[in-house]
C-alpha cells in the first residue's frame, strides 16, 4: 500500500561541462541534447517515483558550475536532502575540484546530507583520465555512494538517482503529514561506533553502495 508522498530536494553540482544538465534531462525526460548549453544560475525539474511502495516527489536542482554564479547558489542548497556531485571521467581537473564542491556543500547544507559521487561520460572511454577505482576510493573516503554514468548512452542514470533516493529514505525520518525529512536517522537510530564505520558495500552494474 502506498503511503503519503515524500518530498525530496536533490542537488546536482560540479564543474561546468561535466554533464549535470544532461544527467537531469536524461533522468526526467529520457532525452539527451548533445548541444546542451551551460546552466545559467540554477535550473530544476521534478520527477515522481515509486520506490519500495513509497511515493516520492523528487525536485532536482541543477546548479551552474561557473565561478561567476557561485554567489547565487547558497540559497538553493537550503533544505536539500541529497546531493549528486558530478565529474567528467575525461577531465581530471573536474574530479580534483570535487573537494571544493564538497566543502561548499558542507558549509551550505546539513552535514549529514546523503551524497553520491558520479563519474559521467564513460562513453568517452578512449579519452578517460580518471580511473574508476580512483573515483570509487574517493567516494568511500567521503562516505558517499558511487556510480559511473553516461547521459549520452543512458548508462546507470536511472540507477544513480534511484539508489540515492533509497539511501536518503534509509538515512532520514519523514513527517507523516507533509512528507519532509524531520530528523536524521543516523543521529537517532545508530550508535556512534556505527556512524563512524567507513564506507563500503558491494558494486553492481557500476554502482557502489556504502
Amino acid at each position: 500500500m502506498l503511503t503519503s508522498t515524500i518530498k525530496l530536494k536533490i542537488l546536482v553540482i560540479g564543474e561546468s561541462g561535466v554533464g549535470k544538465s544532461s544527467l537531469m534531462l536524461r533522468f526526467t525526460d529520457d532525452k539527451f541534447d548533445p548541444n546542451e548549453q551551460p546552466t545559467i544560475g540554477v535550473d530544476f525539474k521534478v520527477k515522481n517515483l515509486e520506490i519500495d511502495g513509497q511515493r516520492i516527489y523528487l525536485q532536482i536542482w541543477d546548479t551552474a558550475g561557473q565561478e561567476r554564479f557561485r554567489t547565487l547558489i547558497p540559497s538553493y542548497y537550503r533544505d536539500a536532502t541529497g546531493a549528486i556531485l558530478v565529474y567528467d571521467v575525461s577531465k581530471m581537473n573536474s574530479f580534483q575540484k570535487l573537494e571544493t564542491w564538497l566543502e561548499e556543500l558542507e558549509i551550505n547544507t546539513n552535514r549529514n546530507i546523503t551524497k553520491m559521487i558520479v563519474g559521467n561520460k564513460i562513453d568517452l572511454q578512449n579519452m578517460r583520465k580518471v580511473d574508476r577505482e580512483l573515483g570509487k576510493k574517493f567516494a568511500k573516503q567521503q562516505r558517499a555512494l558511487f556510480v559511473e554514468t553516461s547521459a549520452a548512452n543512458n548508462i546507470n542514470v536511472q540507477t544513480a538517482f534511484e539508489e540515492l533516493v533509497k539511501k536518503i529514505l534509509e538515512d532520514n525520518i519523514f513527517d507523516d503529514q507533509n512528507g519532509v525529512a524531520k530528523s536524521d536517522i543516523r543521529l537517532t537510530g545508530m550508535s556512534d561506533s556505527q556512524n563512524q564505520q567507513p564506507a563500503g558495500g558491494s558494486c553492481t552494474g557500476g554502482y557502489c553502495g556504502r
